[in-house]
């Protein structure tokens, strides 16, 4: 077995519903749900009987930046969720919301929470910082790491060796210690149009995913499941154990 060190932990993002914006934390409960709290809440298509009902920034762009916070932060399964929306705050089991999101992609839907969280796959994504700088240098324009919507962003070396997605396979330790938290590193995320919508405007640049695509593999990101449960925080040091 090796450990070695890759860096330390410079942002965790909680997304409270799926496919709107985030909040920044300075720390988190790890559980085997992910982190707590995170994707508990999405709007479903009462019409889609698919295996993807949500509504996400897919369909309607501007729901990337609408803001959310649990009003109780440390008690997201019960606590009250705010949600600014095109300028207006609103209590997410608003009626008012429901309406405006149902108009916004033309039909009905409603809102669900599960507990353990609404993920596309795994719970828990991880990104280097070294990866949105080099995209941003291949796609020749400014990118906010917030395009690709990672739980964690490891502060790292810059340069390709330093990406994410060379820790698949491995398991990331956050601090020292018994009680470590940990995350097994499965694989790497395929991307979609959400890279290519801005968190800040909602217009998107289909000109960023083809960068992605061409330059990256499609892959930015990469998935992790919980190891051992506990806290991170920000400021961690992590550690990639082989």
């Amino acid at each position: 077995m090796t450990l070695r060190e890759v860096g330390t932990v410079k942002v965790i993002n909680r997304f409270p519903v799926k496919s709107f914006g985030g909040e920044s934390l300075l720390s988190a409960a790890l559980k085997w749900s992910g982190l707590d709290g995170d994707r508990q809440y999405a709007f479903h298509k009462v019409a889609d009987g698919s295996r993807f009902p949500w509504l996400t920034g897919r369909a309607v762009s501007p729901v990337v930046t609408y803001a959310v916070r649990f009003v109780e932060a440390d008690n997201p399964r019960k606590s009250a969720v705010r949600v600014l929306a095109a300028g207006r705050e609103y209590d997410l089991r608003d009626e008012a919301l429901r309406r405006h999101l149902s108009e916004a992609i033309g039909e009905e839907v409603r809102l669900i929470q599960i507990g353990r969280g609404i993920f596309d796959t795994m719970p828990v994504s991880v990104m280097a910082t070294a990866t949105p700088k080099l995209v941003e240098a291949a796609a020749g324009v400014p990118i906010d790491p917030r395009r690709f919507r990672a739980n964690l962003i490891i502060q790292t070396p810059d340069g390709e060796a330093a990406r994410e997605t060379h820790w698949v396979g491995g398991t990331l330790v956050f601090g020292e210690g018994p009680n470590a938290a940990k995350l097994l590193v499965s694989a790497p995320i395929d991307r979609c149009v959400m890279t290519t919508i801005d968190p800040d405007t909602g217009e998107r640049n289909p000109a960023i995913l083809r960068t992605v695509v061409e330059k990256f593999g499609n892959f930015i990101a990469s998935r992790c499941s919980p190891a051992a449960l506990g806290t991170i925080a920000i400021g961690d040091r992590v550690y990639l154990q082989r």
